[in-house]
């Protein structure tokens, strides 16, 4: 599963621009960093691939994954998952709740969704959690479930919206670690837009500036 861009460009109404025409090629298990100050437009590039793109915004060139156009289908046709900022949990679900939210149709079945639950919880140091207030979680065990929940949809690529940018510093290099090795074991193109050099090298990939 190969994750490209092909000539992209994103453009306000009556605009200029965000950026120059961009080509990459994102493997399987590959976490390609795009990099650039704030304001520049990394975040809209996510919603463009992700399928969220604002309506002010206009979208020319191609998104291919696993050598399809998915450029014009709707998100949830592309199958791509997001980790934002923020973990952004769902306050009024149990945390196994929350992971439920995220689990893919296609596993029916009442003991085999609260069994891949409990797997996930179990993957990400949550064991026994499957009740618990997301309220009570700390940072990082909020981020770890809100990565599980993500990759309970099996996503065929996965998009870093500067996940780690809020959290202090050990806690952004264990969680860092914690989301690259799952995006790495699960096989997917992984695209990661940061500020932050030690994003980058930690990533470990090809690195892209915009500007």
């Amino acid at each position: 599963m190969t994750l490209e861009l092909r000539a992209l460009t994103l453009t306000p109404h009556g605009g200029a621009p965000l950026f120059p025409a961009l080509n990459l090629s994102v493997p399987p298990g590959m976490i390609y960093t795009v990099m650039g100050p704030s304001g520049v437009g990394k975040s809209t590039l996510l919603d463009a691939i992700g399928g969220h793109l604002a309506p002010q915004f206009r979208l020319q060139g191609e998104i291919f994954l696993d050598g399809l156009n998915v450029g014009n289908l709707p998100a949830e046709a592309r199958r791509i998952g997001l980790m934002f900022q923020e973990a952004l949990l769902f306050p009024h679900l149990s945390v196994g709740e929350n992971l439920a939210f995220g689990l893919t149709p296609a596993l029916r079945g009442r003991s085999a969704r609260r069994q891949a639950i409990e797997a996930a919880l179990d993957r990400a140091g949550l064991s026994g959690f499957f009740d618990r207030d997301p309220a009570t979680l700390s940072g990082g065990q909020r981020a770890r479930a809100a990565l599980m929940r993500t990759l309970l949809a099996r996503p065929r690529a996965l998009l870093l919206d500067e996940p780690f940018s809020r959290l202090d510093a050990g806690l952004r290099s264990e969680i860092r670690h914690f989301a690259f090795e799952h995006a790495r074991a699960e096989g997917l193109p992984t695209l990661l837009v940061t500020h932050d050099e030690s994003d980058a090298q930690a990533a470990g990939g090809p690195v892209h500036l915009l500007a």
